[in-house]
């Protein structure tokens, strides 16, 4: 057993230690001290930065709870609404509209340049 935070690590026979969720959290939380760098937290208990920028990209993730600590500073959460889903069977709104005397072609988007020069060239000759 080796105490670190406050909190008994087991150590296992090839010398690897079993984290408590409780002490990621808090090592996690202590690196978003200013002043305190990862490395500094990893250095001092005895672990590889690696490891605990692993624990804070879960922590990112909502995987792991990370208490609040005096003087921690954490980016404020944004939400986005989510945007609304789009029906598969919407009709595309008119994207061209053709306007002859007081006649008026509206056209979907779907629709090719070339029908378009066409309706405008049959308009034309009816004139």
């Amino acid at each position: 057993m080796e105490s670190i935070c406050g909190y008994e690590i087991l150590v296992g026979p090839a010398g690897k230690r079993r984290w408590p969720d409780e002490v990621k959290g808090h090592l996690v939380a202590e690196t978003y001290v200013p002043g305190v760098s990862v490395n500094e937290v990893a250095r001092r208990v005895g672990m590889k930065p690696n490891h605990l920028s692993s624990w804070r990209r879960l922590a990112r993730e909502g995987k792991l709870v990370v208490p609040d600590l005096p003087g921690a500073e954490f980016v404020p959460a944004v939400l986005e609404p989510t945007p609304a889903p789009v029906e598969e069977n919407a009709k595309p709104l008119a994207a061209v509209e053709i306007i002859h005397g007081g006649t008026t072609i509206r056209l979907e988007a779907s629709a090719s340049p070339d029908r378009i020069a066409g309706i405008v060239r049959a308009l034309g000759r009816g004139s």
